[in-house]
């Protein structure tokens, strides 16, 4: 049996344990990337190069800034806020969905999830429901808008530096209109989604807040927009370390940690800080980083893309749309990053060879690999940042819970932005 077939096996069981088994999601990832380092399908040396730091170092350090913007009752503070603008929990719901898309396209999702998830456990606490569905909510709509500009993801990152193209391109090039508006549009189309969903959910909530939040501290909130501003900003920056975004959100941290403890004159709020650490969820991300890397060690990533390209054969429109739902379902259970990377040049020499422009393919591309990850708790990072956050508080987090919002939400994001790009690019 030879190595690829044992990963892949490997991969299988791994993924068959997190839904059957949820609570044993952690030890399922990590004995399986344990496995795959000890059997040599992920070679020892290749285990710094497999992680993805920029991430992880983004959700250590943003986990801390948002613990003490927990503990300031800011989030509180602003859901008091959504909740009087809001007719019922359907419609908080949207609204909440929608500022998390928002903001997502123009930082990274998983400190997006971070730091707009709190504000809607605050409100679900007002109200006396569960939170679950109105995270997954946020979640899934800041996955959503990833693809919708040049700093929104880093699969978008990699299509520009590839293509040549800047942060203009995305709205518009060569003319016509590009992938932010088919974003925007797939966005706009999950509304009757989170309505329907959240259909039964209609009574009033004007007048349940009865006792006004006092914010105590006001450092984290400034913290959090300092990390915000600092992450635009860098997005700007050409040719910056893959790391940029993880060394701003660890050293805003460490700032505010040392102001807390100054303004407290007490060590027991950096031991609060440590404290506040979601270790099982970077170990999750961890171990998922490996196993990904093994799995695309061994070829299996390469065989996929292959096979999407040679499924298409000289009909374009059909290999625009297996390259689309082909992504959806492949960045469902593997990271995009190494998919994107791989399919890339692939796409551009199949369209050289066809005589046509790339863009068409990439778009799709890009929007099916960014998406993809909606489609289960453990596609994309911010998921299992979404999960982990629920699971701190109390709520565990089922692949059924999950998939009934992730998946009508990707369907009809995906098929939105399909046939925006058909008509637009593909003609």
């Amino acid at each position: 049996m030879n190595l690829k077939l044992i990963a892949l096996i490997m991969f299988i069981c791994m993924y068959a344990v997190m839904i059957i088994k949820p609570k044993f999601r952690v030890h399922a990832a990590a004995v399986t990337a344990v496995l795959f380092i000890a059997i040599g399908i992920l070679p020892f040396a290749a285990i710094p190069a497999a992680i993805n730091w920029n991430v992880l170092m983004m959700l250590l350090g943003t986990m801390i800034i948002v613990d003490y913007f927990i503990a300031s009752k800011m989030p509180n503070l602003i859901a008091e806020f959504l909740l009087d603008h809001s007719k019922n929990v359907m419609w908080v719901t949207i609204y909440m969905s929608l500022f998390a898309g928002l903001v997502s396209a123009f930082i990274d999702n998983v400190a997006t999830v971070l730091m707009i998830a709190p504000v809607g456990l605050a409100i679900c606490t007002s109200l006396g429901i569960s939170p679950v569905p109105m995270i997954l909510c946020i979640a899934v709509s800041s996955n959503l808008q990833g693809a919708a500009t040049l700093v929104g993801d880093t699969t978008s990152i990699m299509l520009g530096a590839y293509a040549g193209m800047d942060f203009t391109s995305f709205f518009f090039m060569n003319g016509k209109p590009g992938i932010f508006f088919a974003v925007e549009l797939g966005a706009l189309a999950t509304i009757p989604i989170i309505m329907f969903l959240f259909r039964n959910e209609q009574a009033p909530i004007q007048g349940t807040i009865r006792e006004r939040t006092k914010v105590t501290n006001y450092i984290p909130t400034v913290m959090l927009v300092m990390v915000v501003v600092l992450l635009i900003l860098a997005s700007f920056i050409p040719e910056k370390p893959d790391i940029t975004n993880g060394l701003i959100c660890i050293c805003i941290a460490v700032l505010t940690i040392v102001i807390t403890v100054v303004q407290s004159r007490s060590t027991k709020e950096a031991q609060h800080a440590v404290e506040s650490v979601d270790v099982e969820t970077l170990i999750l991300l961890f171990s998922l980083f490996l196993v990904i890397a093994g799995v695309t060690a061994v070829g299996i990533i390469d065989d996929f893309a292959g096979f999407i390209v040679s499924a298409g054969g000289n009909n374009l429109f059909l290999l625009y749309t297996i390259v689309v739902w082909g992504s959806v379902l492949i960045s469902a259970f593997v990271d995009n990053i190494p998919y994107v990377a791989t399919m890339l040049p692939v796409l551009q020499t199949v369209t050289t060879i066809l005589g046509i422009e790339p863009y068409v393919l990439y778009f799709g591309l890009l929007t099916g690999a960014t998406l993809g990850g909606n489609l289960t708790p453990i596609g994309a990072s911010a998921n299992i940042a979404a999960v982990g956050i629920l699971k701190k508080h109390g709520h565990e987090t089922s692949f059924k819970d999950f998939m009934r919002i992730g998946v009508p939400f990707t369907l009809t994001a995906v098929f939105v932005g399909y046939l925006f790009i058909w008509f637009v690019w593909g003609k």
